[in-house]
Order: structure tokens, then C-alpha cells, then sequence
């Protein structure tokens, strides 16, 4: 017999709950800290970790996993994390249990491009029948903004991007998504994948319960499925070094306007 979760929220104020199922997966991945100093080496084909502070993703961790996490406890369900990378990223993993998720996997391959990861991903997911699929909108490292809508293509699903809320209605999903200009009120009445931002949900810091109960959740370790990536880094280059600050009296604005048009070339 199958084991199904549920969720129990609420559909309007002050009326009867409404049951939806509910299992999860969450895409989370490994990224540097923000403050990190950005070197490269091998020729300048490979990024320097040397001395980095590596973090969970940002959107994936506070949009995507938070938002998961809260409509599990408002009425059950569960989530599941899925990284790919190696040992490595385990600690971040283990973070993201602490916050609260149920269990996690790492797909053990080494992180190369979108179309692999996400690849990698679909592969694990097709046949375990979860009900939507959360990613942050894109990482702070690459930021392609790829790896959802692939996910989607290939597990031949709905794609919601650049979601800003996501709210149950017996077995419809609402959600409102960020454009160009205005937003978009978007339903679905089935399983699909979504790219999670900002206005999702609010940042969790993990309590101490959290912490210890985080080294107990399963981490389940499986092999890849032998996808390749589809290309390779040929050479990575910092961006040019800003110049040094130009002051302009204010009595000659025409001598500001020269140095904008001529060569900051933004006017």
C-alpha cells in the first residue's frame, strides 16, 4: 500500500482545512560565501578554493527549502534534499537538515554544468513520484538560472519560474511569480518544478534542536547515473579593475558630463 503525506492548510479564512499530498525535493547546492576572495588556478581553467567559506546557496536555502519546510509543518508531508557534489558538500547538507528538512541525498558526481546536474537530478527523481520540485531561481556563483526549467524538460513537468509565493488549494497549487514589469498569478493542478525567489519565504537560522537532531537524518549517497556534462570551462578572468575615483568641481558639470559620455560611456 502506498504511503502518502499531506498537507492541511487552510484554502480560505475561517473555513475547514483542505488535504493535498505533499513530498517534496529540494535542490540545493554549494556555493561561496560572498565575501570569499576570487582566484582562479591550473592555468586559469579552475576556480581556487583555497581558503573558501562555502555556504548553501542563498535562494536555494532561503526561498526554496524555508518555504518547503513551512507547508510541511502547517499540516505534514515531507522534505527531501538532493545536492550533486561530493563529500564535500556534506556540511552544507547537514545545515539544511537542521533547518529542517526530513532526510537528504548526494548524487556523488562532481558538479560540472546545468544540463548535467540537472540531469543527474531527473534521473534520481523520476520515479519517486514527489509532488513539486523547489530550486532556488539560480545560484550566486554561476547564476544561469538553467538547472529548473532543464529538470522540468526532462522529467517532461510544468515549470513555474522566478516564484515569489506558493499557497495549497485542495489539489491546486497557486502561486504568484516575478516579471518583467508586474507579476504573474500562475496555477497548476499537478506535479511540476519551480525556481523559488525572493519574497518566498523569510531566512531560518537552524535552533540547537535542529543541530543535533541534523546528525541523525539520513544522508543517502548514490552513485551518478553516468551522465556526462555537455561542456567545459576553457578559461575563467576576473573583470577589469575598477579605476581610481574621479572628483569633478561643482562648478564645471560639463567637465562630469565629458568624463560620463566619454569614459565611464554610460550617457
Amino acid at each position: 500500500m502506498a504511503l502518502h503525506h499531506y498537507l492541511c492548510i487552510p484554502n480560505r479564512r475561517n473555513t475547514k482545512y483542505t488535504f493535498v499530498p505533499m513530498k517534496m525535493l529540494v535542490c540545493i547546492s554549494k556555493s561561496p560565501d560572498t565575501t570569499s576572495r576570487i582566484a582562479f588556478t591550473d592555468g586559469d581553467t579552475s576556480f581556487d578554493e583555497s581558503g573558501v567559506q562555502f555556504i548553501v546557496n542563498p535562494y536555494d536555502e532561503w526561498y526554496a527549502l524555508v518555504r518547503a519546510i513551512e507547508l510541511v509543518e502547517a499540516g505534514g508531508g515531507s522534505v527531501t534534499t538532493i545536492t550533486v557534489g561530493d563529500a564535500s558538500c556534506d556540511p552544507i547538507i547537514r545545515k539544511a537538515l537542521a533547518i529542517g528538512a526530513n532526510d537528504a541525498v548526494r548524487i556523488n558526481a562532481e558538479p560540472t554544468d546545468s544540463t548535467q546536474v540537472a540531469r543527474l537530478i531527473a534521473d534520481y527523481a523520476s520515479d519517486k513520484g514527489y509532488d513539486i520540485i523547489l530550486c532556488g531561481k539560480e545560484t550566486i556563483n554561476h547564476n544561469s538560472a538553467a538547472v529548473g526549467a532543464m529538470i522540468a524538460e526532462c522529467l517532461d513537468m510544468p515549470y513555474v519560474p522566478f516564484a515569489t509565493s506558493l499557497n495549497a488549494d485542495g489539489g491546486t497549487y497557486n502561486l504568484t511569480c516575478e516579471t518583467a514589469g508586474g507579476e504573474n498569478k500562475v496555477t497548476v493542478n499537478s506535479s511540476f518544478v519551480l525556481s523559488a525567489a525572493k519574497g518566498m519565504s523569510e531566512q531560518r537560522i537552524p535552533n540547537m534542536r535542529g543541530i543535533m537532531s541534523a546528525r541523525t537524518k539520513p544522508l543517502q549517497v548514490v552513485d551518478d547515473s553516468g551522465v556526462s556534462a555537455a561542456t567545459k570551462v576553457e578559461k575563467f578572468a576576473l573583470p577589469p579593475a575598477k579605476g581610481d575615483c574621479v572628483l569633478v568641481d561643482a562648478d564645471h558639470p560639463a567637465e562630469l558630463v565629458r568624463l560620463l559620455r566619454e569614459e565611464a560611456k554610460i550617457i
